[in-house]
């Protein structure tokens, strides 16, 4: 038995028990396995950074495996905003009977020096455990993972009862011509469909074992605000008390010592009693602490030395760019800091603005707002979502919690809630927490969590279209 959590626009309607779905134990066939190696290597030693411009070669890789596996040329399209930012959508036609399913993932990476990492990051590395290079874990094992399970439908002959669209997209790292946005804009009929599956889930390990399978629903809203300090500055030898730095960095400090206010919306409810569930002790009192009013002083601190935990409890602020002064021997007439917020789901950014005036408490220095994301509401969880991913997660994974989350970055998915295709965060993709090493040194997934997830994706998208 496992539980089963219904919502309808962020309003909870039913939690009620359903018998797991029975799903026989299936071993990938070696070749496969192959398939998905060959593939995600591939990816991988495309080096598809900002600087390299070169997504549209990896995306024309990609392309030439779907024809070889004998998708028709009017099945396979590639464009995208300038020549060397191409995105690839695949389509593996069905009986029609309901609206098509996309399962999206981006190619691109941010960048990643030689001399920074242990490995050369834009070749595939192993040991026993762990693949290693840039993009292992984001978002390059999901493409790769895409783009074989939807050869392998073709090849074992699965005819779906709507169509599967892969849709592997370029500039989701650096955002300046954004493939998904390109796609719903230019091509919106490629983009039609009744939900998406995307990037920002995960499987949580403890100790090594799978703890809980995460399906994001919601993530919060990036915003640029910028702090600046000016001055009439001065020879450097004849130094004052008024100095625009100082002034500056006296204001970055308030910045970091304030918190702003806990929130917690109807998804992070549900994830933190779901936590309260699945751990022990004082951590699982902690988290059931947080459903209460007023929240218990002493939990809300604990939970929030926690980055994690921090970060889905309010809004966050933190500085990120610092220019300042001209001349190394004159005293600075300006400095300059960029803060970048991530906004709670429904934040008003021009609130948020009013509060770190109120906040650097120097009429002297000038914050202003540069802009951000738009808002995107959650997506409902469904019964055909929820149940599909529950099913599938307790055949793979017996006892595994499914617990909805809210990203605190960004991804393609907040575009295309905002065009109306309500989009899953779910990989079955197990990782450590506390070691994940996106956008870090020595990026790395490990190779179990690789073909786990090559097997939960390939049940969850046939579940989802029998």
């Amino acid at each position: 038995m496992f539980k089963k959590i219904l919502f309808s626009n962020l309003g909870i309607v039913l939690i009620l028990l359903t018998p797991a779905a029975v799903l026989a134990q299936r071993t990938i066939p070696s070749d496969d396995q192959q398939l998905l190696y060959e593939i995600y290597k591939e990816l991988i030693e495309y080096k598809t950074t900002m600087s390299e411009k070169n997504n549209t070669i990896a995306v024309e890789g990609m392309a030439a495996w779907f024809q070889a596996a004998g998708f028709e040329d009017e099945d396979v399209f590639i464009g995208g905003a300038l020549p060397h930012k191409g995105n690839v959508v695949a389509r593996l036609r069905g009986s029609g009977v309901h609206d098509p399913i996309i399962l999206m993932a981006h190619i691109d990476v941010v960048e990643a020096e030689r001399e920074d990492w242990n490995l050369d990051p834009f070749v595939l590395n192993e040991d026993e455990e762990f693949y290693y290079g840039r993009g292992t874990l984001d978002d390059k094992a999901m493409a790769a993972i895409f783009t074989a399970n939807l050869i392998r439908f073709k090849r074992n002959g699965f005819v779906p009862n709507r169509d599967i669209i892969v849709a592997l997209t370029s500039d989701e790292e650096s955002g300046g011509s954004n493939g998904i946005n390109w796609l719903l804009e230019n091509q919106p009929g490629l983009m039609q469909g009744a939900l998406a599956i995307n990037e920002g889930g995960y499987g949580l390990l403890q100790n090594g074992e799978p703890l809980a399978n995460t399906i994001q629903i919601a993530e919060k809203i990036f915003a640029t605000f910028q702090v600046t300090a000016r001055n009439p500055g001065g020879h450097s030898s004849l130094p004052r008390d008024d100095n625009a730095i100082y002034d500056l960095a006296e204001a970055l400090l308030k910045i970091r010592d304030f918190d702003f206010p806990v929130e917690l919306n109807d998804v992070m409810r549900i994830s933190f009693q779901r936590q309260s569930e699945i751990n022990t002790g004082q951590r699982a009192e902690d988290f059931g602490a947080l459903l209460q009013e007023p929240i218990p002083e002493g939990s809300l601190e604990r939970l929030s030395r926690e980055a994690a935990i921090n970060a889905q409890l309010r809004t966050t602020a933190v500085a990120t760019l610092l220019d300042g002064g001209h001349a190394s021997n004159a005293l600075p007439q300006s400095a300059v800091a960029t803060v970048n917020v991530r906004m709670l789901p429904g934040s008003d950014p021009q609130a948020v603005l009013r509060t770190l005036v109120r906040v650097v408490d120097n009429p002297s220095l000038e914050v202003v707002y540069r802009g951000g994301g738009r808002v995107s509401h959650p997506s409902p969880l469904t019964e055909e979502l929820l149940g599909a991913v529950e099913s599938v997660t307790e055949a793979m994974w017996p006892g595994t919690t499914v617990m909805p989350t809210m990203s605190t970055g960004a991804t393609d998915g907040a575009k295309m809630r905002i065009a109306g295709i309500p989009t899953y965060g779910v990989s079955g993709l197990f990782v450590d927490r506390n070691d994940m090493r996106i956008h870090g040194q020595d990026e790395r997934l490990r190779k179990k969590s690789l073909y786990e997830s090559y097997e939960f994706l390939y049940r969850l998208a046939e579940n989802l279209s029998n």
